[in-house]
């Protein structure tokens, strides 16, 4: 593949620092996963390491206190491991293996007993994330975090049919598979705040998670595109601009950095949309706080989330992620 080169793009967010708990959460992570039984292999090991699940929940959350910081760290590190397990393991190509893991997944998270490490790990942070939170609150985590799961058997159904989504399904479909929706609901935690289902249901607060989702995904997109290519796979928005435009790939990836612009600007737009939505309705007092608690932070979490994938090697090193991610399949199917 010859070299391509990143756009150069205009973040109008401002930096709000990084969690000074990082290293104490990451500890905690390794020592948690160890306590329940979730054991990597050698190159499942090197590419957590690399991913820096740390880096990311620390640079998003800079104020949440070290319980939190630890519990949301946590989280990742098990949605990281799902991931790698779908994407790269025989689950994510056979749709009936698939269905089968990702329904026990949320039968535990529903209440089940768990059966094995990663849902037993599931079950203790399902407790804890959820202890003290309205029943509207763990209603909104569960549909979230369910809909997350089941983008991976969307996606091995599509593998198995030979189909490739367009654009658009995908741009939809990318909304749910990159699990940004739950820690959007574990804000809510650590900024101290229980929203309403009023506030929940305004337009402009819904287009304002949708934005902040969409960044997410698209960036991610971008800074992972080379080493999902060469791994052949096609969810990626780089990929489907390049198939459904018939451009190269640097102008695919030069489109996708104009549109992760336009998706900053989204952010924007929301969040005035936010401030005229909350005058007509005539909200104020802890419900108007604690939205404009969530304008406040969402700014910052666009901006960690951006600055976490310059900073992470999974990302800033797609040569050896590709060489890793190759070790670890050959390693799911040699087993």
């Amino acid at each position: 593949m010859s070299q391509i080169v990143l756009p150069v793009f205009h973040m109008p967010f401002e930096s709000t620092g990084c969690n000074v708990g990082m290293e104490e959460t990451k500890h905690a992570a390794w020592t948690w996963a160890g306590t329940h039984g979730l054991e990597l292999s050698p190159p499942a090991r090197r590419k957590m390491l690399r991913t820096r699940p740390e880096l990311w929940i620390s640079l998003i959350f800079p104020r949440a206190s070290q319980p939190h910081l630890d519990l949301f760290c946590q989280w990742l590190f098990w949605a990281f491991l799902v991931d790698d397990e779908f994407d790269d393991g025989p689950a994510g190509r056979d749709p009936g293996m698939c269905e089968k893991a990702i329904a026990r997944l949320v039968d535990v998270l529903d209440g089940a007993p768990p059966r094995g490490p990663m849902e037993d790990a599931l079950e203790e942070l399902r407790e804890r994330t959820c202890r003290g939170r309205s029943a509207h609150w763990v209603r909104q985590f569960r549909r979230d975090t369910v809909c997350w799961l089941w983008t991976y058997y969307a996606e091995a159904v599509q593998r198995a049919a030979g189909r490739i989504p367009t654009r658009a399904d995908f741009a939809k479909h990318r909304r749910d598979s990159v699990a940004m929706q739950p820690f959007l609901d574990l804000h809510e935690i650590t900024a101290g705040i229980d929203l309403p289902e009023s506030a929940r249901s305004l337009p402009a607060y819904i287009a304002l998670r949708n934005a902040v989702t969409d960044h997410s995904g698209l960036c991610n997109d971008i800074c992972s595109f080379e080493k999902e290519a060469a791994l052949g796979y096609e969810h990626n928005a780089v990929r489907l601009i390049q198939r459904e435009r018939g451009t190269g790939l640097q102008e695919a990836v030069d489109e996708a950095g104009i549109q992760l612009a336009r998706v900053a600007e989204r952010v924007r737009k929301a969040e005035k949309d936010l401030v005229a939505e909350m005058d007509a309705a005539g909200i104020e007092g802890a419900t108007r706080e604690a939205l404009e608690a969530c304008v406040r932070d969402y700014r910052g979490l666009v901006r960690g989330d951006f600055d976490f994938h310059a900073r992470a090697e999974r990302y800033t090193r797609p040569d050896l992620a590709e060489r890793e991610d190759r070790a670890a399949l050959s390693e799911f199917f040699a087993a």
